[in-house]
Order: C-alpha cells, then structure tokens, then sequence
C-alpha cells in the first residue's frame, strides 16, 4: 500500500494552533503523513505575534529539494511565506518537482490581526504561485486584497470577485465565508465547472486560530489520498466545522484558543 504523503510550506506558530504545527495535525488526523519546508519562525500564542524570523531563502530550497528528492509528495499546502525571496524559492522548487496537485492559502494576516506577508510580496503571490495552484483557498479579507478591493458582503459582490480570482490563473478557488454574517457560513467553490456553495451552521467561538491553514491542509490531504478536488473539498468542510465544534473542549491560551484537531479520538 502506497502511503499519503502530503507537503507544508509555511510558517511555524510557537502556540501550536495555526501554521506548520496545525497542518501536521491535520494531516495527521486524516491520515495522511506529513513532511514541512518552514519558512518564516514566529513568535506567536493565542493572543497575537510577537515576532517574525524568516527563514533564509535559500535554505527554504533546501528543505524543499531534501524532501522531493526522498519523498513521493501527493499534494502541496502552501501557507505563510513571508517575503519576496521566499515566494521566488518557492516557485522555483515547484518548477523543479512539479507536484501533482498545490492548495495555495494566502496568508496576509493572523487572526489576531497581525500582519504576516510583506506588501511587497503581494503582487508575486498573484502572479507568481496563484497560476500553479490547482486550488486558491482566501477568505473575504484575502480576496479583497488580492483584488484590491472592499471586502464582499453580499453573495453577488463574493461571486463577482471568485470569478476575477479564477481569472488569474489558478484552476479553482475556494472563497471561505466564515468573516461573513448569518446563521450560516457559506464557502464558495469556483471552477471550470460552475460555482458550489457549502454551507454550514457558524458556531459561535472565539477559539478559531488556524482554522484557514487547517482547512486547506484538509484539503490537500483528500488531494494525497487520491480523492478528486471537489470530494477533497466537501469532506475537509465537514472535517473542519467538527473540529470549530469542538475547539471549547480544549482549554489552551487567553486568546483565540486553536481548533480541535483530533476531535475523532479525544
């Protein structure tokens, strides 16, 4: 039996709830292995960042090459990358390997509020890593700033923006609607084959860090193990509104408590 492999690129959260530490964990919960290319260290816990360190670049394609090279890499979650440099050792590593399937999520900003992509990085993020990305996964506030507009508040405005993202060159976006309002959060899949909403309750918590990077590391779980995107999808979406559902079981930090990773075993 062949087994799941599936790559994170991104940054390390010292709190443990958010970054390359929740993608483990997800991919862990849904049975896939998981292997890491950290790019930026921060200090960080429930309540904000406090630092951020960014991993040289060039080291950024070592890890990169050291994993390729050994590990049958199914799928690809690429979260905070920081700055410039690293978006560049980033795609150079991808030409290079060319991984079957890449679930980009656009970090720009923690959900304490904290700033964690250089402005400056912005532009190559659309139009350097968007283009290879077989899934885009923003939520309202990333779409707005990828498109450098107000955030979407209705279902026309978040349709409108989901195509223009489409249009940059991915195969597929995943709009996340839990910045939204109602009863209902409502995620919106955009592809050659039309637009799904995914709807589910909206739990009312406050401990959500990492639920972005958790969500498409999901996603790209269900990548490595073979199911097709919108299956990977549908299922990480039931996956991760378990885990918000069972987030006030944990007890961890003051502010913005993580998720439940393994709510299926403990």
């Amino acid at each position: 039996m062949t087994t799941p492999i599936a790559l994170t690129i991104a940054g390390s959260d010292s709190s443990g709830g958010a970054g390359i530490q929740a993608d483990l964990k997800t991919f862990a919960a849904l049975g896939v292995y998981g292997a890491s290319v950290i790019t930026a260290l921060t200090a960080q816990n429930t309540s904000g960042v406090a630092g951020i360190h960014p991993v040289p670049a060039d080291f950024v394609t070592a890890q990169i090459d050291a994993v390729f090279s050994d590990l049958a890499v199914k799928a690809v979650k690429i979260g905070m990358v920081a700055q410039l440099a690293t978006v560049d050792a980033v795609v150079a590593g991808l030409t290079r390997w060319l991984p079957n399937h890449i679930v980009l999520d656009p970090v720009m900003v923690a959900t304490s509020g904290d700033r964690l992509l250089a402005a400056e990085a912005v532009e190559a993020l659309r139009t350097k890593l968007m283009p290879r990305a077989a899934l885009v996964t923003p939520n309202l506030p990333e779409a707005a700033a990828l498109l450098d507009e107000p955030v979407a508040s209705s279902q026309a405005a978040i349709e409108s923006q989901g195509r223009r993202l489409l249009s940059m060159g991915c195969r597929a976006v995943l709009i996340k609607g839990g910045h939204g309002q109602g009863a209902e959060s409502i995620d919106y899949l955009f592809s050659g084959n039309g637009i799904v909403a995914l709807a589910a309750p909206r739990i009312a918590t406050q401990n959500t860090h990492g639920t972005g990077c958790s969500l498409s590391s999901a996603i790209a779980a269900g990548l490595a193990r073979g199911e097709d995107l919108e299956t990977a999808v549908r299922n990480a979406k039931v996956w991760i509104s378990a885990a918000i559902a069972a987030a006030d079981r944990l007890d961890v930090g003051h502010g913005h408590g993580p998720i439940h990773h393994f709510h299926k075993y403990y």
